[in-house]
């Protein structure tokens, strides 16, 4: 979860399964913003998770297909994710994958060099 205005990282997960469970704690424990921008995912468009923005009146935004530009910041820190931690190592777990992931983001958040 990346705020947009700050382009902050407030929430992350790995996840080897693509079910709402995530998203729904990080409303509740980063806040309620006014509008909630996504991909098309299917823990973004499950009828679970959209049933919480709407009881919450939250404005649901999702970009439409391969409209990259609608979702820039959250998929230019993915594609660092993948082209700086994940494809270089050859991770033997999902646990070590988080650890690894996590790492990374603690040098993204506090000491690599941003454009």
């Amino acid at each position: 979860m990346v705020d947009w205005a700050t382009r902050r990282i407030l929430a992350w997960r790995v996840s080897i399964t693509l079910d709402a469970g995530f998203c729904i704690e990080a409303l509740a424990r980063h806040g309620q913003p006014e509008i909630f921008k996504s991909d098309q995912g299917s823990q973004f468009t499950s009828t679970d998770f959209v049933k919480v923005l709407a009881s919450r009146q939250i404005k649901i935004s999702m970009d439409g297909n391969g409209a990259w530009r609608d979702n820039v910041f959250v998929e230019r820190l993915c594609r660092s994710i993948k082209y700086e931690e994940v494809y270089l190592r050859a991770y033997a777990s999902v646990s070590e994958a988080r650890a690894g992931i996590g790492r990374y983001i603690g040098f993204y958040k506090g000491r690599r060099p941003h454009s």
